[in-house]
Order: structure tokens, then sequence, then C-alpha cells
């Protein structure tokens, strides 16, 4: 299990209105992801764009979105298998993600920070401190957190 891992994806652009990039509002944002490799058969085409401000389309999931969906999805899943090794029964997990990118003068941006809010709910009320706890473990686990060069907070919330 140790070692390195490798992921492919396949990303087309699907939007050429007929001229190509001839100007910057000649072309469609609209792309798809296509996930390669192991499993890549039964996996749905994810649709995306730009966010609207760049002439994107709403309808369309932009890369904004899946960077922070991939944040939280990350967190969740380390949070998950910390708590089962610290005998912590989780019953239900939502997480409403929060991310700040900013824009610099003459293009481009990064983002500036995540805020995750993990909603946790467990059934031992004598565990709900440690639950909370967890988190920072998770934290350091999660792979694509420990990849990012901004914050990542986390506002978690343990209920029983």
């Amino acid at each position: 299990m140790l070692g390195e891992h490798n992921y492919a994806v396949r990303v087309d652009w699907t939007g050429n209105e007929g001229t190509g990039t001839s100007n910057y509002r000649a072309y469609g944002r609209q792309h798809t992801i296509t996930p390669l490799g192991r499993g890549a058969e039964v996996k749905a085409v994810i649709k995306g764009s730009s966010d609207p401000t760049f002439h994107g389309n709403a309808e369309r999931w932009n890369p904004e979105e899946l960077l922070l969906a991939a944040l939280s999805q990350c967190h969740m899943l380390s949070y998950l298998h910390v708590a089962v090794r610290h005998g912590v029964t989780v019953v239900a997990y939502t997480d409403s993600a929060v991310g700040v990118m900013r824009q610099r003068p003459g293009g481009g941006g990064s983002f500036v920070s995540v805020t995750l809010r993990p909603r946790v709910t467990i059934t031992d009320p004598e565990q709900v401190e440690f639950a909370q706890s967890l988190h920072a473990e998770a934290a350091r686990e999660c792979f694509i957190g420990a990849s990012m060069n901004f914050p990542v907070g986390h506002e978690p919330v343990t209920t029983v």
C-alpha cells in the first residue's frame, strides 16, 4: 500500500463554437472530464466549464468547485478512517466547504484559503470531544489537503 500511486483523467474541450479561440468571447469553456485506468468504464463523465464570472456555463462544474469537492472528500474519507481506527462510530457526515480565490492584477490568481465545515454525528455521547479532536489527525492524513499551498481550515461540529 505504501509507495507511489498513479491517477489519470482525460480532459476534452468541447467549446469550439466554430472559430476556435479567435477571440476571448468566441469560444465556450465547456469540457468533459473522463476517468482513465481502473474502473473507468463504470465512472460517469463530469461535465465542466469555467466559473460564470469567466464566461463559463453555470450548469456545469468548474475547476474551483472540483478543488473544493476534492478537499472535502479527502478529509471526510480520512476522518472516517481515523474514526474507525480509534473506535468512534460515525453515523452521518456532511460538509459545506467554502474557498476564497483571489485574482492577481494582470491575470491569474490563486486560492488563498479553504474552510471545511464538517458536521459529524456519532453514536456515543461520551466520545463527542474525542471525535471532534480527530479532525486534526484526519487533516494530517488527507493526501489532497497536504498537497495544498494555502491554508485548509476546519470548523467541525460533532453531535450524537
